[in-house]
């Protein structure tokens, strides 16, 4: 099991789809309007393992090398669109290890 956050703009249906782990958002946390580096800093401290998100941009924008948390990067914010590979997403949380970096994409 492991403690994920969703960051903003994660649409929050997706916790139903991760069963077994513990799974907050940032809104709930008191962590809305904290900015990337703040927030992955602000998790890390509260012992957050995984970080799910939609921003496409974070590992341009963060030095992740030192991060501890592990990063899974959505393709969308649209839950309709992301409906149809849930199954991809919960298998990118289970596997994910310390301080890992993945994309989920839609299948081609």
């Amino acid at each position: 099991m492991k403690k994920v956050l969703f960051d903003q703009g994660t649409p929050v249906p997706l916790r139903d789809f991760l069963p077994g782990h513990d799974v907050q958002v940032a809104f709930e946390c008191g962590w809305g309007k904290l900015k990337n580096g703040a927030l992955l800093t602000a998790a890390e401290s509260g012992g957050f393992d995984c970080m799910v998100t939609t921003d496409k941009n974070i590992a341009y924008q963060q030095n992740l090398s030192r991060r501890k948390i592990a990063l899974v990067v959505l393709p969308t914010t649209n839950w309709p669109k992301l409906t149809g590979i849930t199954d991809v997403i919960a298998q990118a949380v289970a596997d994910i290890g310390v301080g890992g970096y993945v994309e989920v994409g839609f299948p081609e």
